[in-house]
């Protein structure tokens, strides 16, 4: 499969919260995949679907709590298989669980699954992902009703339904990432995912889960905490991630006005995942 892209390569000051915000306003465009680096983030976007306007919007870039520079480079006929074979490796959460891609060898690791990449390769937030795998593993997912939010590939909701969840719905406003999950969910023989297209102003009072996974960035969640809690059942846990240590205390503050109540966390290289659960 080849394609032409542009390439935006962004130099960010400071460079992990930068970086993290840029990479959330950059996604409502129509950027479809990101590559983290030491000084900022480059980020892809299909000739076919740019346009000269493409960074009208972005506040950052006219923030003056950040200094941010940027080049941009046309990419001739990309050839992404080879872009995810160099670029995508597995995550081996304790052994217990390994996410692969279909041209890695098959493990005999108790949850075994297989994802197509495609854009997400070089996404640097696969310290996020470790961390709510390993919730998931942690807890019990027997017969309940889960939410995968933000879902990108599924890779969280695939896990929650082998480890027993009854149904899981997994939502993503990107529309590759819709796709992916469907094809994911498939191949990983997962009968009982339904995926969405949209964000969470499609969720209503009237769904109600027993557990969910939000694995996105600190402002999104911050944004739409409220509405993941009105989801929730009583007693019902839900766990966030896609930020650092430093916003810890921003979400610990709105999860507190929400009606949560602090459980536990992990930490990998300097990003953080936290459960809260609704009395």
């Amino acid at each position: 499969m080849e394609v032409s892209y542009i390439a935006y390569r962004f130099e960010v000051e400071p460079r992990e919260l930068g970086t993290e915000i840029l990479i959330a306003e950059l996604a409502e465009k129509a950027f479809e995949s990101f590559e983290e680096s030491e000084t900022g983030v480059s980020a892809y976007v299909q000739k076919s679907l740019w346009s000269e306007a493409i960074l009208d919007g972005v506040q950052i870039l006219d923030s003056a709590d950040f200094k941010i520079s940027y080049t941009v480079e046309d990419i001739e006929q990309v050839n992404w298989n080879e872009e995810w074979e160099k670029n995508f490796n597995p995550i081996d959460v304790d052994g217990v669980c390994y996410v692969r891609a279909p041209f890695h060898e098959k493990t005999e690791a108790q949850y075994d699954i297989v994802i197509e990449p495609k854009m997400s390769f070089g996404t640097g937030h696969h310290e996020t992902t470790f961390m709510m795998i390993r919730h998931i593993l942690q807890n019990d997912m027997t017969d309940k009703v889960v939410l995968d939010m933000g879902c990108g590939t599924a890779i969280l909701g695939i896990l929650a339904a082998m480890r027993g969840a009854k149904h899981v719905d997994a939502i993503d406003i990107d529309n590759w990432c819709y796709l992916n999950s469907i094809e994911n969910a498939e191949r990983n023989n997962c009968t009982n995912i339904d995926v969405y297209e949209g964000d969470a102003s499609i969720l209503t009072k009237e769904q109600k889960y027993d557990i969910i996974l939000a694995n996105i960035n600190r402002n999104i969640l911050l944004n739409d905490m409220s509405t993941y809690v009105n989801c929730l059942k009583s007693g019902g846990s839900i766990y966030f991630s896609g930020f650092y240590t430093e916003d810890i205390p921003y979400i610990k503050e709105e999860a507190e006005k929400c009606g949560l109540v602090y459980v536990n966390q992990l930490e990998k290289n300097n990003w953080v995942s936290l459960k809260f659960n609704k009395a």
